[in-house]
């Protein structure tokens, strides 16, 4: 009897330390609105599914947030998703899920050590040979809005039974010679060629993109600027969110900085009317009125030329029009806009065969 109580013991103690080690090593998935940017950061599955979260800093490493929680880091109207992402990350990670995938060859990385920055954060489906979504996020400064207009987008496709991947893309000094156009067209392409390992359909893809981030989108869907010069597959679908259409106060700026000197087109320069052809895929967008940083929809260059121009070339289309959905909601929780996701989805599996 003693032995038997001495080997009960020594299995205690056993699993005791084991998990011990796997709390040293993974992290619980209680990330909540109220959590930290500190202590999301230090979270152990967090820190090791390299997921990027200094979506708001100038500088990697900024202690600044350090203290804000995750509801005061994104919009109010995405927080409860983009914590809830954070935890579909852990659970992930913790099941030995490979979340970040670097875009760029490691050689091509040495050679130009900013694309090291292009990674795709990967939200697999519960299924496999799940249909995929792309999301593009929009950006401000130096920074991608990965949680904001990533994970929280990510979490409400995961339970609509989606495969998703958030694409951190070169912006700001590093955006010139059309990098954004460039990052996405090369990560289609990292996606169809590994579709089979990543348990995804590479056809009929829904493109999603926020805020600059949709007209980069939007030029990725023209053939001849986009995917077609790129040679990578066809986007099924284009689900738009307060997408920019028209950059022209800041095509001269964007020059300037990024491209002087340099010779071709570049994917700022294209509204999205210019960019609308036959062919187009079809397109969900949407914005709110009170949507102040887009400026009036009946602004040239704005939703209405590019409502006409999908009109003009016969591509389906749902343009959508909410009172009260300022810029940046993401998901829009506790907007008007709250569902357009679901209704969005819809809209795709009404126009893809897949």
């Amino acid at each position: 009897m003693k032995k038997f109580f001495a080997a009960v013991g020594t299995l205690c103690v056993a699993v005791c330390l084991a998990v011990s080690a796997f709390a040293a090593e993974y992290g619980e998935p209680n990330i909540t609105t109220q959590t930290t940017m500190k202590e999301l950061r230090e979270n152990p599955s967090i820190k090791g599914s390299g997921f990027y979260t200094y979506c708001n800093e100038w500088i990697e490493g900024d202690t600044s947030y350090d203290d804000t929680p995750i509801s005061g880091y994104v919009s109010y109207a995405a927080a409860e998703d983009a914590a809830e992402g954070m935890n579909l990350v852990i659970e992930n990670y913790n099941k030995g899920v490979q979340i970040t995938w670097q875009v760029y060859t490691q050689e091509q990385i040495a050679e130009t050590p900013a694309l090291g920055m292009v990674q795709l954060f990967y939200f697999p489906a519960e299924t496999e040979n799940a249909k995929y979504v792309m999301v593009v996020p929009g950006n401000g400064g130096n920074t991608t809005a990965e949680l904001n207009e990533g994970a929280s987008i990510a979490n409400q496709l995961h339970e609509l039974g989606y495969a998703v991947f958030v694409l951190r893309y070169r912006i700001w000094m590093d955006m010139g010679d059309n990098a954004p156009l460039e990052d996405l067209a090369r990560a289609v392409e990292y996606i169809t060629a590994h579709a089979e390992e990543l348990g995804v359909q590479p056809e009929d893809y829904a493109l999603v993109g926020f805020s600059s981030g949709g007209q980069v989108a939007g030029v990725f869907a023209n053939s001849k600027r986009g995917y077609g010069r790129y040679h990578v597959a066809k986007p099924g679908v284009l689900l738009l969110g307060y997408s920019v259409s028209d950059t022209s106060v800041m095509k001269p700026v964007y020059y300037t900085l990024y491209d002087i000197g340099t010779c071709g087109r570049r994917y700022y320069w294209t509204s999205l009317d210019k960019a609308v052809e036959e062919g187009y895929p079809p397109v969900y967008f949407w914005r709110g009125n009170d949507d102040s940083m887009l400026g009036p929809a009946w602004m040239p260059g704005q939703y209405n030329d590019f409502e006409k121009a999908l009109q003009a070339c016969n591509v389906p289309y749902k343009r959508v029009t909410y009172q009260h959905a300022p810029h940046a909601i993401g998901t829009g929780n506790g907007t008007d806009a709250e569902g357009w996701m679901t209704d969005a989805v819809a809209f795709w599996e009404a126009h893809t065969t897949g």
